[in-house]
């Protein structure tokens, strides 16, 4: 069965991450997407390694950096700067559902392919602008990065070790995050325009900025803030709000115990051999462990290295605690969960025959997700996207 977005038609003039990550979300449910990239350069993340994925020959090189967000496409190669090339994309998008593009506020006015101007040619697009500021305010001008959005955006003063620890200071996330979530919330906001559309028969402009992504998904820790007043602190691994909500040493490593409630407390207490605990008035319910939290949690340390971490775990799990391991991402795909959920897929690649990619982890159950094409060679399907879209002969 065709993918729940098969009839659209998406022209994706992004680049790097967050429109990337939109494009391939909706190219993974069935939408048609062409990516729109400069000549002999292409998008920035190609050259963003290693690692690398070799050709063949070793000759050609691939950046798994631009492999993670850029299935489902077809890329062709055309230079804004030359007039005949921006007649191509006018083209192009006279006939797409959907545009994503990521140049800075005004970058492709200049080149008549800002929204006032490709709405009056196709009044249905779906044009969806994602930089770093918005496209109003006194930053809307500056370049944004994932790492200065994390910055700026507070989520690096609530991640880190706390001030009082050893290897104290802001720390970004491990991973693009604010990017990833820029891009999530632009297919979501895409989609909705798409139904919009449906009921008006217009499309519309979405303005998408990684500092109000960034803002907005602070969630309880910006609530906490907005209430209180107070501004949230770096915790390292624990939670504001929930206690014991934390990592901790084992014989032989670290366990995560994720304890959501009073009676999860009780139980982990009784597995433990601390029957008394909840019985104390300092550790009864998790608003008094929160502000017990400097007693509490160093006595559940003590408990803790005295056995391994799978020990901790089949005793816990046994008695419906949460908790789990820390594990190193190849610790990931080799856990029996992930490998049932499939969560590693192979798809084919023109030199290599396949390639291993993350699958998408949306689920449904009449149009599931299809992985049909690899991350394109540069300008791969020119001739074969002016022959479907625009109807034009090859040279």
């Amino acid at each position: 069965m065709a993918g729940a977005l098969s009839h659209l038609r998406v022209l994706d003039l992004s680049r790097v991450l967050a429109g990337p990550w939109a494009a391939q979300m909706l190219g993974d449910l069935g939408a048609d997407v062409v990516k729109v990239e400069r000549p002999e350069v292409g998008d920035d993340t190609r050259a963003w390694g290693p690692p690398w994925l070799d050709e063949v020959d070793g000759a050609a090189r691939e950046s798994a950096y631009h492999l993670c967000a850029n299935r489902n496409k077809r890329s062709i190669t055309l230079e804004l700067g030359d007039p005949a090339d921006r007649e191509t994309v006018r083209a192009l998008a006279a006939k797409a559902d959907v545009l994503i593009e990521n140049f800075k506020v005004g970058g492709l006015a200049r080149y008549g392919l800002d929204y006032a101007s490709l709405s009056a040619l196709n009044p249905r697009l779906v044009y969806c602008s994602i930089t770093g500021f918005g496209q109003t305010g006194p930053y809307a001008p500056r370049a944004g990065y994932d790492v200065l959005i994390q910055g700026m955006g507070g989520l690096m003063s609530v991640t880190g070790r706390a001030d009082h620890e050893p290897g104290a200071g802001p720390q970004k996330v491990g991973v693009a995050l604010t990017d990833i979530m820029t891009g999530l919330h632009a297919a979501i906001a895409i989609l909705a325009a798409l139904a919009h559309r449906e009921k008006s028969g217009r499309g519309q402009h979405i303005d998408l900025a990684l500092l109000d992504v960034q803002v907005a998904s602070l969630a309880n820790q910006a609530t906490n803030y907005l209430v209180s007043g107070k501004a949230p602190v770096r915790m390292g691994n624990a939670h504001p709000s929930i206690v014991p909500y934390q990592d901790f040493p084992t014989a032989d490593g670290d366990l995560i115990l994720a304890v959501g409630n009073d009676a999860q407390f009780a139980r982990f207490c009784e597995a433990a051999g601390r029957p008394e605990w909840p019985k104390d008035a300092r550790y009864a319910t998790n608003a008094e462990r929160v502000a017990h939290r400097a007693e509490l949690v160093p006595l559940i340390r003590q408990l803790t290295v005295m056995r391994t971490t799978a020990e901790w775990i089949a005793l816990l799990e046994g008695a419906g605690v949460p908790c789990g391991p820390i594990n190193r991402i190849d610790q990931v795909f080799a856990d029996p969960q992930v490998e049932a959920r499939g969560l590693r897929v192979e798809i084919p690649h023109p030199a290599r025959g396949q390639v291993s990619v993350v699958a998408n982890p949306v689920r449904l159950s009449e149009t599931p997700v299809e992985y049909r094409l690899p991350t394109p060679a540069l300008g791969a399907h020119t001739d074969e996207v002016l022959a479907d879209w625009l109807g034009r002969a090859p040279p």
